[in-house]
């Protein structure tokens, strides 16, 4: 290329500022063709846009594209490419209306997920869509930038024994085509689609609302626990928020391996099936806070945006916060507060470590604009009172609607709304690092009966106090609420005497606070152990767990009894009781040694791709500690050093450093290494020289 043309291009291209503030893409007709065995896209679109002011160009984000044709209003144009930006050169003129279409096609490196394919199990095939962090401009062209707002029409063709789900409603399928249609703009992070395997659950909310929960054939009998209070939820925002759901429908998606626990995607949730769970799961670990999360941003965050990552409080501090609401409403004041009170327990001990952060830092964590979000929304409903507080909030969502706000743009509804000005509590709650554990721990106090008897308990406590049955007596009978009993234990256990846990263990029923003596206890003695061998029966896959692994560590001469009352109890999603049971069954001398060869078999069958990364985590974990590490463990561990999910990337990466330290280790992977393709080996190649 010619040098002087290029850095023309170059400077040219690095000028276009992020916003095109005198171009409005309007609508997207979009058409894709997803190949599984290519993990590629084809596609087409037609943009519809207008321009407000002259301009001598306009551009889209697109990465790593290839480019079959591009038109503007159905003629040739200049067009320049960089590999991140389209952009068509020629002079605009206001007040005009243009169409441009594009063929293209890509192999996107992120966003687009290709999960399954390389497995035997066709019903585990799977294709599903992140845009926000990873940018829908890697399989699309279209705009990073979350100011550009459009209104994207898909169709979508797949085998035709896949379900397709994408925003917006669904207009026709024929044949393997499935065309959506969607009536209001967003910003394209939110853009997504998923194809499968899959069945669905249908209802209406109170306002007429299509709502549909997608479901994988075999998990038939998971959806009402799965799904559980979806309906309610839904009614309960379009109250509490005084404004209708904005959206043509609704429809929630698992998927496996997803990057998340949720995803908002408008009208097309997509959510970690990891949160499929049976009912008695439901007690341990459910979908309700995630489902409730991911609702609610279809109002922050999907109706009015965050300008920029500035304002990021916007979309996170306020899905929490009503969220925890949703909760209030369905499981009770006590739930909700003694929820605050964890969270605030965080918030202060990184505050006094002097690692808090600001809520208009946009590198800020996810504790930050989540959890301190959500107090900084409590604490202001509580300054301006209930009344002014929805006023304001409906007033924001109305004016914003389908647009761009900040930060100041919100307070300002509320200062009018409130008639207060709010520059203190900007200053306290937002711009400040510090979380101000005592306003928080007042409101908990002026709030929650349960709470105050708490924390008048802590002033009173030292290491030396003993908690007998004349102290507690005055806060524990039958209307404690749970979360304080379970806090009382886990917090006060071993000031507790042993005679007063027994009263406890024979008169406590709700399984939180089984669950809490089950976690907290270290170690089970002769005195409690038919309190804990009662724990195996429990309807709590984490009471199971922690029982399991506890009466077999002290009592040895009990081990087969213990394992064969749970060896057909699988657990959590994340097999949590199955895990641990085959690894003390491998472990356990004479328990069914002509099993030993299938148990382990199954155990590392678990580190495999087909499995979700907290299930492959623990196998990997357990088949470490009780070194029983072979040549497919190892293999496992290699092809994960590439996961798409940086979480479990990180910990399979950890670990295979830390066996890299052993010599023995070391020479069964660089084996195992010599039999994978060279595009497995790139992390381990940053670690060892291999042959």
């Amino acid at each position: 290329m010619n040098r002087v043309l290029f850095l023309f291009m170059f400077l040219g291209l690095s000028a276009f500022s992020q916003h095109q503030d005198k171009v409005d893409f309007i609508k997207a007709t979009v058409v894709i063709t997803p190949d599984l065995s290519e993990e590629s896209i084809a596609g087409k679109v037609i943009y519809n846009f207008h321009i407000f002011q002259n301009v001598d160009s306009v551009w889209l984000d697109a990465k790593n594209m290839d480019f079959e044709k591009v038109r503007l209003d159905d003629k040739k144009v200049k067009w320049n490419y960089d590999g991140k930006r389209l952009v068509i050169k020629m002079k605009f003129e206001k007040d005009i209306n243009h169409e441009l279409f594009i063929q293209y096609s890509c192999i996107p490196k992120q966003t687009v997920y290709f999960i399954g394919l390389d497995d035997e199990n066709a019903d585990n095939d799977q294709v599903w869509t992140q845009g926000q962090g990873k940018y829908t401009s890697y399989w699309l062209p279209s705009f990073d930038d979350m100011e550009e707002k459009v209104a994207f029409d898909m169709s979508i063709s797949a085998d035709v024994d896949f379900e397709v789900i994408a925003n917006g409603r669904l207009l026709e399928k024929t044949g393997s085509e499935w065309k959506f249609d969607m009536q209001k703009p967003m910003s394209s992070y939110l853009l997504a689609f998923a194809i499968g395997k899959y069945n669905k659950q249908k209802m209406t909310s109170e306002s007429g609302i299509p709502i549909e929960n997608y479901f994988y054939p075999k998990d038939s009998l998971k959806v009402e626990p799965t799904y559980r209070y979806t309906r309610e939820i839904f009614d309960f925002f379009e109250k509490e928020i005084g404004v209708a759901y904005p959206w043509q429908n609704y429809k929630q998606i698992p998927v496996h391996d997803f990057l998340y626990a949720g995803m908002e995607n408008t009208s097309a949730t997509i959510f970690s099936d990891a949160y499929v769970i049976d009912s008695t799961a439901f007690i341990d670990r459910n979908y309700v806070n995630i489902n409730a999360h991911e609702m609610a941003h279809h109002w922050f965050g999907n109706l009015v945006t965050e300008k920029d990552g500035n304002h990021h409080w916007l979309h996170e501090g306020f899905a929490t916060y009503y969220a925890y609401l949703a909760e209030k409403q369905l499981f009770g004041d006590d739930y909700f507060y003694w929820k605050l009170y964890d969270t605030a327990e965080q918030l202060k001990e990184i505050s006094e470590d002097g690692k808090g952060e600001s809520l208009l830092d946009p590198k800020a964590s996810s504790l930050t604009f989540y959890e301190k979000g959500a107090w900084a929304l409590v604490l202001l409903r509580e300054q301006i009172g209930e009344e002014a507080f929805k006023k304001g909030v409906k007033s924001y969502l109305e004016k914003y609607a389908y647009k761009n706000a900040t930060v100041d743009d919100f307070l300002k509804e509320m200062e009018e709304a409130s008639h207060q000005n709010l520059d203190d509590y900007k200053s306290r709650w937002l711009v400040s690092t510090e979380f101000y554990w005592d306003d928080a721990k007042a409101y908990l106090v002026r709030k929650n009966k349960s709470l105050n008897n708490y924390f008048f308990l802590q002033d009173q406590m030292d290491s030396s106090t003993v908690l007998d049955n004349e102290k507690l007596k005055w806060m524990w009978n039958k209307e404690t609420p749970a979360p304080l009993k379970s806090h009382l234990i886990s917090e006060y256990h071993s000031q507790i005497p042993d005679s007063t846990l027994q009263r406890i263990f024979q008169n406590e029923s709700s399984f939180e606070v089984r669950r809490a003596l089950a976690m907290s206890i270290p170690k089970v003695t002769q005195e409690f152990k038919t309190n804990f061998e009662s724990f195996l029966q429990d309807k709590s896959y984490v009471t199971q767990e922690y029982a399991l692994f506890k009466l077999w560590e002290a009592f040895p001469e009990n081990r087969v009894g213990y394992l064969n009352k749970l060896e057909d109890v699988v657990g959590l999603p994340n097999k949590n009781v199955r895990l641990l049971w085959l690894t003390l069954a491998l472990v356990t001398p004479d328990y069914k040694t002509a099993e030993k060869a299938n148990y382990l078999d199954e155990l590392i069958s678990y580190t495999h791709e087909i499995y979700n990364p907290e299930i492959r985590q623990s196998a990997f974990q357990y088949l470490y500690q009780i070194n029983a590490v072979n040549g497919e463990v190892l293999r496992q561990l290699i092809l994960a050093t590439d996961h798409h999910s940086w979480q479990f990337r990180m910990f399979v990466r950890n670990l295979l450093d830390e066996m890299l330290t052993n010599e023995n280790l070391k020479q069964q992977i660089v084996s195992v290494a010599m039999q994978l393709k060279p595009s497995d080996l790139r992390y381990l190649k940053t670690k060892i020289e291999l042959p």
